[in-house]
């Protein structure tokens, strides 16, 4: 039986309040310990094993991904957020199958009608009509080109883009219009696309972020249960670096009392695999993901739940998440002022360029209609 009690939102906690929580059973291969209906459901269910749970051939339903197709709208999403770099972005897919327990994203699978827990990296979708649509807004005579940011919800090279290649076929239409591109990942299969990052890049159109959260194996299973392994992410800086495309490290996020203290050492080595500039950001925990990932922390380090908890909340002035521009990426108070000395000093002892050169604009260009590409079909 799984316990419906939460942890107060605000203050601090003690052992007394761990000790009321009962987590879910760590599910292999999975982020999530638990599956909690969406916010926006009417109706609450609890889960609970009554001896059928695994079926009779004994394998953990939760192992199972299902795509589902989405036509869309539109594809470039607008933003005014003054503490990020970019006011646009694309998301080929919703949902990320690499699981992390971490995800700011998690929340936004209750608008589908999706829990934040297992369902978030079990239920996904893919936008079968994004290249299409990317042509199309692109080509609209009222376009102004501005960087658009490739995969910053969800991860753009999920497995199954090994398969649906949507994230290629969008940096092929960003290509032909001369349109300047940013991305992230932790996935290594975006050295499958150098061949047209690097020709970008050369142009000054294109610029990369890996997502290095530790060094350390076994956290990573834990925390990024999908998602490529340390080692390889530092080889994808290095063959992104090596085919000249800018490259940085993204230590984020920083968990305080769980990978906080690799800073240096997550710097050190993205830095000696080619790493150009560096960022960091400090965990968020927006809506049911608190609840998430408290849970996943109370089951796998118990010995230090309370510990990361209450700094988390003195980082964010006693509360679990605090949405304000100004905070929500960095945090406040001395821990936060702390983590950024460190990271800063580190940065620059390792020699990180951290000024913002701007991609190009001015080579962008529309086509005629004839030389664009095919509409991609399933």
């Amino acid at each position: 039986m799984r316990s419906e009690q939460k942890l107060p939102r605000s203050g601090r906690i003690n052992a007394r309040d761990l000790n009321t929580l009962t987590p879910g059973a760590a599910r292999k291969g999975r982020g999530a310990v638990s599956n909690p209906d969406g916010r926006f459901e009417i109706h609450k269910t609890s889960e609970f094993d009554d001896g059928w749970e695994n079926g009779f051939d004994g394998l953990d339903k939760a192992s199972e991904a299902s795509w589902h197709r989405e036509t869309a709208k539109s594809i470039i999403t607008r933003n005014q957020s003054p503490d990020i770099s970019f006011d646009r972005s694309i998301n080929p897919y919703r949902g990320c199958e690499h699981g992390c327990i971490y995800c700011f994203a998690r929340p936004s699978h209750a608008y589908l009608g999706h829990s934040a827990g297992v369902d978030f990296e079990r239920q996904l979708y893919f936008k079968q009509n994004a290249i299409s649509l990317l042509k199309k807004e692109m080509s609209s005579r009222n376009y102004v080109p501005s960087p658009i940011a490739l995969g910053v919800n969800t991860d753009a090279y999920q497995p199954e883009e090994r398969r649906l290649r949507l994230t290629r076929g969008l940096i092929e239409v960003l290509a032909e219009f001369h349109h300047p591109v940013t991305m992230i990942t932790k996935s290594g299969l975006i050295r499958r696309d150098i061949d047209l990052l690097a020709p970008m890049a050369e142009l000054g159109l294109a610029r990369v972020a890996i997502s290095l959260t530790t060094l350390q194996p076994d956290l990573a299973r834990k925390m990024e249960p999908r998602a490529a392994s340390p080692a390889l992410r530092l080889k994808t800086i290095e063959a992104l670096s090596s085919a000249g495309i800018p490259t940085a490290i993204m230590t984020a996020p920083l968990i305080p009392g769980l990978n906080d203290m690799e800073i240096e050492a997550l710097l050190e080595a993205g830095r000696n695999a080619g790493a150009e500039r560096a960022g960091y950001v400090l965990l968020r925990l927006p809506h049911d993901l608190k609840d998430i990932f408290q849970e996943w922390l109370i089951r796998h380090y118990p010995d230090r739940a309370q510990r990361v908890i209450n700094t988390l909340r003195e980082m964010r002035g006693g509360l679990d998440y605090d949405a304000d521009w100004q905070k929500r990426q960095k945090g406040e108070g001395p821990m936060a002022k702390l983590i950024a000395s460190r990271f800063h000093k580190a940065a620059a002892r390792l020699g990180y360029d951290q000024s913002k050169t701007p991609l190009r604009v001015d080579l962008f260009r529309k086509p005629e209609p004839d030389s664009r590409q095919t509409s991609f079909n399933f």
